[in-house]
């Protein structure tokens, strides 16, 4: 099934800021400073850029679209603004996919500027997401004290160990990989090294989760510059297609922390049925192909109940699929490469979206995965992207 676009479109364009957790920067400046780095990556000009797709909109200290856009000098003629979750990153993707290759624009800039530091997130923004009609929009139940999305993932993490078994010296395993990941990464902003007697020295935040299981609140700016196939070809890096792509599930089943059938939130208990993801057969791959997989590792459930949703293992086996560095760079299965959300920086995934680009580009330095041509996004809400050499 070919991607349902007139022409495939490519990443040819990535950057981020210096990646902070002093407070010292705006968002708009850390965007501002990823869109400047992405031009010069991809030897384009702001003229070039005439789509424009933001996730600065929101209370992290955000500007909206039209601002960004003046404040960049930019021109464009397709414009879309998202909050900051992460889990609209793949949506901002799809839709400069879209854009493109519907004609709406020649070169879209999807961009990130975070300033969770700056902003205060902690003491603003989670009260403000916790207090919307019905709650927020991690699943927050404030008249029941749920008020911060990582009592949500405890929840769910603890639903899921006590079903089928599990410890947090197992769950250790991710944070630590990703701190592996992020000390080979010169941009990460934990570089201390990590490992499982240092990780069971943290403190509990929401039992069973401790510290290094819970992202970073750091600021800084991502960009992805997407443009047709066809252009992409006279720029100077190789193009980085998107292949595929398929959307978020959301209802009465969904929790974005955790799998259906746990139970969790509105969910039923069970064990669903296997699902079908046609982000496969619209890239022409099969799982067996992909070389890396990048997820949104706000917490380290969310590694489990991706891996498990997507088929890497089944259900209830995840935590055994990351023991023995299977995850880690040289393992079947390298995942987030850069270090991640947990290690490198929150920059609402979108640094994970550069991080593949440059993995597939073959430019990851001492994080590179060997043989590297295919690599899929993917997350527990089941939205994927996956992205190979041409």
């Amino acid at each position: 099934m070919p991607l349902p676009l007139r022409t495939q479109v490519a990443a040819v364009g990535v950057g981020v800021s210096e990646f902070n957790r002093d407070g010292s920067r705006s968002a708009l400046a850390h965007a501002a400073d990823a869109f400047t780095a992405a031009l010069d990556d991809a030897a384009l000009s702001r003229d070039d850029v005439d789509g424009l797709i933001t996730h600065l909109g929101s209370s992290m200290g955000g500007v909206d679209y039209d601002r960004l856009a003046e404040s960049l000098g930019l021109h464009v003629r397709y414009a879309m603004q998202t909050w900051t979750h992460g889990r609209f990153i793949t949506s901002s993707l799809q839709l400069g996919a879209t854009a493109v290759g519907m004609g709406l624009a020649d070169v879209v800039a999807c961009i990130v500027g975070i300033s969770f530091v700056a902003a205060g997130a902690l003491g603003g923004d989670t009260d403000e997401e916790g207090f919307r009609q019905g709650g927020g929009s991690h699943g927050e139940t404030p008249h029941y004290g749920m008020t911060a999305p990582g009592g949500g993932a405890a929840m769910a993490a603890r639903v899921y160990f006590e079903r089928y078994g599990g410890t947090t010296e197992q769950l250790a395993a991710i944070p630590v990989a990703f701190r592996r990941h992020a000390r080979l990464n010169p941009q990460s902003l934990m570089n201390e090294p990590m490992d499982l007697e240092a990780y069971l020295q943290q403190p509990f935040i929401v039992e069973p989760l401790r510290r290094p299981d819970f992202s970073l609140v750091s600021d800084g700016g991502a960009c992805v510059l997407l443009t047709s196939l066809e252009r992409a070809r006279d720029l100077p890096h190789p193009p980085i297609v998107i292949g595929g792509m398929q959307g978020i599930r959301c209802g009465a089943e969904e929790f974005i922390f955790a799998t259906p059938g746990l139970g969790v939130w509105q969910q039923t208990v069970g064990e669903p049925a296997l699902e079908e993801h046609p982000v496969y057969a619209m890239a022409g791959v099969s799982r067996e192909d992909v070389d890396s997989l990048q997820t949104y590792d706000a917490f380290s459930p969310n590694v489990l109940f991706t891996l498990e949703r997507f088929g890497f293992c089944g259900r209830g086996e995840a935590l055994a699929f990351v023991q023995g560095g299977r995850i880690e760079l040289g393992g079947a299965l390298p995942m987030n490469t850069s270090g991640g959300l947990l290690s490198e920086a929150h920059v609402g995934a979108m640094n994970h979206m550069v991080e593949i680009v440059r993995q597939l580009r073959g430019d990851a330095g001492q994080r590179q995965v060997s043989g590297c041509e295919v690599i899929q996004w993917a997350t527990p809400w089941a939205d994927s992207l996956i992205f190979h050499r041409e």
